[in-house]
């Protein structure tokens, strides 16, 4: 799975942002979002897994390729209803709960609830989405793009099964994927691990749903070289931040944090 959004688009943490130092014939370079897409493309066709992306005009891109495996526990999955579109890694152990929970039908997947619960909570919903995210028991990792309201949204479950990588592409865009080599051949130093337990919106930023009410803090982060490399983002349980509206339709995944 891989997702990119431009600069402008989507707003990253700065700490994410480390250029290196120095330009030297070893140094790798940042690549921009064609060649970063072209490369995964070429690596998953290579394996016959039917790999396929997604642009959007305002700047956004999903990718995704089918497993080569009929059935795994980290499965992969794609999802695109009403303009809304996810890619999806592992599995839930509640997904039949959280069916009848939402009303959807018994066919529904992980990636296909995400979506509607996503469409149900930004409409109508009295629900913030650290709570939701908390009721999804298992190991995942998914990037949600709604085209109409131009809203990125990502989340890393808490368990640490499933997980995601971040970076900055040579443009500035904000490059997502759950495969470490995309990030870091893409993004030279800057990258970084995708906070466990953590959600990210590109209007209001990277917080944790395990601790809505602490904030995350970026530690510097340097390579074996001791060069710095991005940041690891950690939930300071110990800090408090405002937090956010419990009840209130204005209180859902698309605008979460406005009021906060």
């Amino acid at each position: 799975m891989l997702g990119i959004f431009k600069k402008g688009l989507a707003q990253p943490p700065q700490e994410l942002n480390s250029p290196p130092p120095l330009k030297t014939a070893a140094a790798t370079e940042p690549k921009f979002p064609r060649e970063i897409l072209e490369d995964f493309l070429a690596t998953h066709q290579s394996s016959n897994s039917n790999a396929f992306s997604v642009s959007f005009e305002d700047g956004a891109l999903l990718a995704y390729a089918r497993p080569q495996k009929s059935y795994s526990v980290h499965q992969r999955l794609f999802c695109g209803l009403d303009d809304i579109y996810c890619i999806f890694r592992g599995s839930l152990n509640n997904l039949c709960g959280l069916i009848k929970q939402y009303g959807l039908t018994k066919g529904t997947n992980e990636a296909m609830f995400v979506v509607e619960a996503y469409r149900t909570l930004r409409d109508r919903g009295p629900y913030p989405a650290d709570q939701v995210l908390k009721d999804l028991d298992g190991d995942y990792g998914f990037v949600l793009y709604d085209g109409k309201a131009r809203t990125i949204f990502a989340a890393s479950g808490a368990e640490e099964g499933v997980r995601l990588f971040w970076g900055i592409a040579a443009d500035g865009s904000l490059v997502i994927s759950d495969n470490l080599e995309v990030v870091k051949g893409s993004c030279a130093k800057s990258f970084a691990p995708f906070p466990a337990g953590c959600m990210f919106h590109n209007e209001h930023g990277l917080m944790s749903f395990e601790h809505p009410t602490s904030k995350v803090k970026a530690m510097p982060r340097v390579d074996s070289e001791g060069v710095m490399c991005g940041a690891n983002f950690k939930v300071d349980v110990q800090s408090k931040v405002h937090a956010m509206p419990r009840v209130g339709s204005e209180a859902n995944w698309a605008i979460w944090g406005q009021n906060a």
